[in-house]
């Protein structure tokens, strides 16, 4: 049974369409708004529909999803809700959810944005690649107040099945996010140099990597981002390096402010702005191993 709320996707980008594939699929009625034409055309072939503009979005949908890429996006969004009359407004009341993992006190203000108009706000950025948010393996983190957390567990379970409650403080979502992608990243980045490492030794990369499944260091990045890295082919991608070093910029600035100099994050960074220089940013993030691959002793 579909539940009775039409959704509207801002940003039809890996996690918008992986979203709306997945909604469309269960019944919903899904309507998507991207200032990428190409995007939207997508989704319309897809059975969505494509709104105009953000307004004509924003009149029609019930619960918005943002799926856009940085914390001035979704402001932009928070702010472009019509303010409501009163507290009796029910009807025009909307619920907006944010998935796009934003410095935590940028998140904050976009949730005081949103409930200034009269509206409700849930914070859950989403851990997992396109590929796991579509298949709905991926693992939400929501953030807000009680109430709205057991009032819209139906439409939370649509976006994430899977998912957490961090609890009322808005921006908690995020930090666990961050720390969840510092961890994440390091793993990516260890499993890239010993993949380049085996390589450059000689021994055979797809046979090393049945190996190396195997053994004690095993991880979920493996089979996430293994294959890719064997294979060479980045596209299309799961996660782009530009969005992953978008994150990173944001942990690093996070670890200063709380005294920590993090150098593993750092260097990650700097294989990361090595990807971006040879405009390799668009591609999937497990090409991060071309990176290790251009480092000489």
């Amino acid at each position: 049974m579909v539940a009775p709320f039409v959704p509207g996707i801002v940003g039809l980008g890996l996690m918008g369409q992986a979203l709306a594939q997945r909604l469309l699929a269960r019944g919903h009625r899904v309507i998507g708004h991207d200032i990428d034409d190409g995007k939207m055309q997508s989704l319309a072939r897809a059975g969505g529909v494509a709104a105009a503009s953000l307004q004509a979005l924003l009149a029609e949908a019930s619960h918005i999803v943002l799926c856009v890429f940085d914390a001035d996006q979704a402001l932009s969004v928070a702010r472009a809700l019509p303010r409501l009359a009163g507290a009796g407004d029910d009807a025009g009341r909307r619920v907006l959810l944010c998935t796009t993992t934003c410095d935590p006190a940028r998140l904050a203000e976009i949730g005081r944005a949103v409930e200034q108009g009269g509206h409700r706000f849930i914070e859950m950025p989403v851990s997992g690649s396109s590929q796991q948010f579509a298949r709905g393996t991926a693992v939400g983190l929501v953030a807000c107040a009680t109430d709205l957390q057991a009032a819209q567990k139906d439409f939370i379970g649509a976006v994430c099945a899977e998912h957490h409650y961090l609890g009322e403080t808005l921006g908690d979502a995020s930090k666990a996010k961050l720390a969840i992608n510092l961890v994440l990243g390091i793993n990516r980045a260890a499993l890239a140099e010993g993949l380049a490492f085996a390589g450059a030794i000689g021994l055979d990369a797809e046979r090393f990597f049945g190996v190396l499944r195997q053994s004690a260091a095993m991880s979920a990045v493996m089979d996430i981002k293994g294959p890719a890295m064997v294979t060479r082919r980045f596209e299309p991608p799961q996660s782009r390096v530009d969005q992953s070093r978008k994150d990173f910029s944001l942990i690093v600035r996070l670890g200063e402010q709380s005294g920590l100099g993090l150098p593993f994050a750092r260097r990650y960074e700097q294989m990361m702005d090595d990807n971006l220089a040879h405009g390799e940013g668009h591609l999937d993030n497990a090409i991060v191993i071309r990176a290790i691959e251009r480092f000489t002793a």
